[in-house]
């Protein structure tokens, strides 16, 4: 989707009052996008709102709904949201905010939660780490859900949702808030195999190649396996916190789900943890391998001096200019002096060669 081009990246106002609507960050959509699913054991109603008017006229009949807004930008649409669902305007302050750090308050009425979401073009697009913001809002019979673009994560939900597979008809919005986390859970993993697989390439190519960006694409990696890190963490927090029964909104039997997010965030951050330690591998294998070159290349350097130092004294003492040397007056001296010398730095080649200094 293509970014309108008289959008430009806001930041926050100093000075400005907590709970202040502004949109900091990039916009990445022309203009927000509002669907609603609304369900229950029995039925399903997808409806796509085309202006803001018509999504706050709208009556929903189902006992569950959820609310998707594609687009951060617009002050307006969260005040109407925030209006119509009662919420703080600190929350809609956070959502607005497209850097906002992974956490989850408690506002009594309802949770709001931020995590993050990567993508990881590959090497085709620089090797470059992405994130977008994804925010939840979850009510006792609804789930409110906030993305800046369309990203395709929360399609297989919604797959769930129109097939009726699995118990997410049959339960309520606390279930469902289970299902959108697992949801972006099992994203880090695709998104960990491929920084995981791109990690590995990079260092197949330390000891082959002598890519001179090597370095840089090393430092990168480091530099993402730290932002992952610090945001998938965050999230296994949340999900400890959700699935020990901190917070009323889940119901027992939901918990039992949300320890098994947990358990796979576990073992998306060991795995991390095991990429982190690969870079950091790679860095000091880099150093010791350009250490290593250049002390091949100085040995090579010496050995050739070596050869032409005893070559240069020859010549130097038959290049003065004394009277009182024989040399000088012999017919075949010049020859005699020119094969020695050949045959000096041949013999000096030779005991170089075998060992292996050339």
């Amino acid at each position: 989707m293509k970014r309108h081009e008289g959008l430009k990246t806001r930041v926050p106002t100093l000075g400005e009052a907590p709970g202040t609507l502004l949109a900091v960050g990039e916009p990445k959509l022309d203009e927000p996008r509002i669907t609603l699913v609304e369900y229950g054991p029995l039925s399903l109603r997808e409806t796509t709102f085309a202006s803001l008017q018509e999504g706050l006229a709208y009556q929903p009949s189902e006992p569950v709904l959820w609310l998707n807004v594609y687009g951060l930008h617009e002050p307006a649409v969260m005040r109407a949201i925030g209006e119509r669902f009662d919420l703080h305007p600190l929350v809609l302050e956070d959502i607005l905010n497209s850097r906002q750090r992974p956490k989850i308050e408690d506002y009594g009425d309802y949770l709001f939660i931020a995590c993050r979401v990567f993508q990881f073009p590959g090497e085709g697009n620089g090797g470059r780490l992405r994130h977008d913001q994804i925010y939840l809002v979850v009510g006792r019979h609804f789930v409110l859900s906030f993305q800046s673009r369309p990203l395709g994560v929360f399609e297989p939900v919604r797959e769930r949702l129109r097939s009726a597979r699995g118990l997410i008809r049959s339960r309520g919005a606390d279930y469902l808030a289970y299902s959108l986390l697992d949801a972006v859970v099992d994203d880090y993993f695709g998104v960990l195999g491929q920084f995981t697989e791109y990690v590995e390439q990079t260092d197949s190519q330390l000891l082959v190649g002598r890519d001179a960006s090597i370095l840089r694409r090393i430092q990168r990696l480091k530099h993402d396996c730290l932002r992952l890190r610090r945001s998938i963490l965050p999230v296994r927090e949340v999900l400890g916190a959700l699935s020990r029964g901190d917070y009323a909104f889940f119901q027992p039997e939901t918990r039992v789900y949300l320890r098994d997010a947990y358990d796979h965030t576990v073992h998306v951050i060991e795995s991390l943890e095991m990429s982190r330690e690969l870079v950091g591998d790679m860095l000091d294998l880099y150093l010791s391998t350009q250490s290593n070159r250049l002390n091949l290349q100085m040995r090579v350097l010496t050995a050739l001096s070596m050869i032409f130092m005893p070559l240069t004294l020859i010549a130097g003492i038959y290049g003065m200019n004394f009277e009182n040397m024989p040399e000088l007056h012999w017919r075949y001296g010049y020859f005699i002096i020119l094969a020695l010398m050949v045959a000096l730095g041949a013999a000096l080649y030779f005991v170089f060669w075998r060992r292996k200094w050339l």
